[in-house]
């Protein structure tokens, strides 16, 4: 009975891991920088995450999680409440609706399409942005962050990668 219980309690938390590994993403991206031109264009770490498991292991990573994640990321870096949620679940639902296309394909082709996805949802948070405060708020922020989200994309996705081969697929 004791070994049924460990059991279950490590089954559990290793399927909390991609939950888990994106909210501390989240937490490290929001970690406030003494350069504020820096923090601007921080990659957005949790988009990364998002992206990476809903695209690998979706059972472990379902929306309510991403909309929460995503409140929390709009607190902590001064969005307006709910435009970070609605871009992540945006994201969490246009990667889950092309996960067969993604599945088997090389690095290049999901890192291509990371890109694209990326581009729409950091434009789509812009815009709201815009909408939200009635005025043109300046694109580059948006474009550079845009740029080195996608551009730090294989050195997360990698760290991710081997955080599933060696606490997720031993469950």
């Amino acid at each position: 009975m004791k070994r049924t219980v460990w059991r279950r309690l490590d089954t559990v938390a290793r399927q909390m891991v991609p939950c888990a590994l994106t909210f501390l993403l989240l937490l490290t991206g929001a970690v406030p920088l003494h350069a504020q031109a820096l923090q601007a264009v921080a990659p957005s770490l949790p988009l990364i995450a998002v992206f990476y498991w809903t695209l690998y292991r979706p059972d472990l990573m379902p929306a309510v999680c991403v909309f929460f994640i995503g409140l929390l990321q709009d607190v902590l870096c001064g969005l307006p409440l709910g435009v970070g949620a609605g871009v992540l679940v945006c994201v969490h639902a246009a990667v889950d609706t092309q996960r067969a296309f993604f599945i088997g394909k090389s690095f290049g082709v999901v890192w291509l399409g990371f890109a694209v996805v990326a581009g729409i949802a950091l434009l789509l948070q812009w815009l709201i942005v815009c909408a939200w405060y009635g005025t043109l708020v300046t694109p580059e922020k948006s474009l550079f962050q845009a740029l080195t989200t996608i551009g730090t994309f294989p050195l997360v996705s990698w760290v991710l990668l081997r955080c599933q081969l060696s606490l997720l697929e031993q469950a």
